[in-house]
């Protein structure tokens, strides 16, 4: 038995056509909704992008204790558990956040691994003198390595998401009559900017003017033109995504893997493209469009295919369904739940699930209500408990010298297997986003009546359920007791 993930950055679930997309082309979404399970209600959990993938490696939220950071010392990592069971793990991606400083200790969990280069920030190529880049809607498009890498890339063969397909090919071609091996294919894509090939770009109008690929971590200021321009862009990438994708079904066909390998399509997140007014995340409350995830999964010991699944689950579900997938235990600290009863009988395995940015809003779902709960008053107090002093911001490097000039020993918690971590004052934190997000207010939405999100409720009785919820989902994953005072929900 085997399982293969593709996981992508950023993939939207309002621009897939089985989530009811009319305008974006992804046929071969449509084509694995018919093969596999489409989950309805699946959500984020520690935001964003290594966050995110500490938990696929954790089973567990990591937010409430820790920003952007690498795998620590103390973490049951999934890959390295299926590693050490004699299941062999390969990591192939082109997402490049996994070597820098901040997140550097993840692929070598696996059993071996390949890396494509130059993503966005991706200091791949050397020009001493700036590349040529055209005139573009505002500054964020005007990346000197980005566009050097751009220049590397002539042919559609040579663009970063295809070779990292091409890679994931190859080991299907040499494996795929192996048995007992966990693939995980990862894309950057279609994190921006939205670089796709002009093969795909062309399947869309493209407006004149300035170069806009590459949206702001802000408000929305540029003309109804412009954002129609960039959803384009997005929708090209997601096209190209989608083509991608069909390969690896190609693939399964072609080598009669369906009866012995589980397939698992997921993503790390959203993005906003000019909802609420806003481009991008991190920087406002994680509405749905971020934090309200397509995900699909073809579990072969069920065969159920062509269905959707209602219940709630997220991302800290991914790994512990993998481990008992192989048979293998689960570790004590291991939060999330298999979903082998879901993908059998929709079986409900949470009541509710909590999900959020450390440091900001914390957020909490039942499914049909989000509570998003920002502090009480200062933001403070905050700490950061690790062993890993690295972080994202300054280079995605080590965290400051001020920063480190605040550390303590902490007594240990119960996920760190008795280890004492390093204790860091992070209320002046700004790297994440926090700063912006936490100038939102409280707020409580009814999903069911409001699913754009653009009412809050007043509702006393709603919100003191949701309140009892989010304080037991944080209880249980031993949030510090300075995050109840922060948010005001110390008794």
């Amino acid at each position: 038995m085997n399982v293969i993930m593709v996981m992508y950055d950023s993939l939207n679930k309002r621009m897939l056509e089985p989530y009811g997309c009319d305008w974006v082309k992804t046929p071969n979404f449509s084509r694995l909704a018919k093969k596999a399970l489409r989950f309805e209600n699946s959500y984020v959990g520690s935001m964003p992008c290594m966050p995110a993938r500490r938990e696929m490696h954790t089973g567990r939220y990591n937010f409430l204790h820790r920003s952007w950071g690498p795998i620590e010392p103390f973490d049951d990592s999934m890959p390295e558990l299926l590693k050490d069971n004699g299941i062999y793990s390969h990591f192939i991606t082109d997402h490049y956040h996994y070597f820098e400083d901040g997140g550097s200790t993840y692929h070598t969990r696996y059993s071996s691994w390949e890396l494509v280069r130059g993503q966005e920030h991706d200091p791949w190529k050397a020009a001493i003198k700036d590349p040529d880049i055209p005139e573009t809607v505002n500054d964020t498009g005007r990346n000197h390595h980005n566009w050097t890498s751009r220049a590397h890339m002539p042919n559609e063969d040579d663009h970063f998401q295809n070779k990292t397909f091409k890679l994931a090919l190859d080991f299907l071609d040499e494996n795929n009559t192996e048995d007992n091996w966990f693939l995980q294919l990862e894309t950057f894509d279609p994190h921006e900017p939205f670089f796709a090939t002009e093969h795909f770009r062309e399947m869309y109008a493209k407006s004149e003017g300035a170069h806009f690929d590459w949206p702001p971590y802000r408000k929305v200021e540029e003309t109804e033109d412009e954002v129609q321009r960039i959803r384009m862009e997005s929708a090209a990438l997601h096209t190209q995504c989608d083509e991608n994708l069909g390969r690896i079904l190609d693939a399964m066909d072609r080598y009669e893997m369906w009866e012995t390998t589980m397939l698992i399509v997921n993503t790390d997140h959203g993005f906003l493209l000019g909802e609420h007014g806003c481009w991008a995340k991190c920087w406002l409350p994680f509405y749905n469009e971020i934090a309200h995830t397509p995900l699909f999964i073809w579990d072969p010991r069920s065969g159920s295919s062509g269905e959707t699944r209602q219940a709630l689950v997220q991302t800290i579900d991914l790994p512990a369904t993998i481990l008992e997938f192989f048979e293998i235990d689960r570790p004590q600290d291991m939060q999330g739940i298999p979903l082998r009863s879901v993908c059998e009988r929709d079986e409900q395995i949470r009541e509710a699930g909590l999900y959020g940015m450390f440091g900001a809003h914390v957020n909490c779902t039942d499914g049909r209500y989000v509570y998003m709960r920002g502090p009480a008053g200062e933001n403070a107090p905050l700490y950061e408990y690790t062993l890993m002093p690295t972080i994202h911001g300054n280079g995605r490097s080590f965290m400051s010298h001020e920063k480190l000039a605040t550390m303590e020993l902490s007594d240990p918690q119960s996920f760190t297997k008795g280890l004492k971590t390093l204790r860091v004052d992070a209320s002046n934190i700004s790297h994440t986003g926090s700063t912006t997000q936490i100038k939102f207010p409280t707020t409580l939405y009814d999903l069911e009546k409001d699913p754009e999100q653009l009412s809050p409720i007043d509702d006393p009785e709603i919100e003191e359920r949701m309140i009892g919820l989010m304080k037991g989902l944080m209880e249980a994953n031993d949030a510090p007791a300075e995050q109840f005072v922060r948010l005001g929900l110390a008794d």
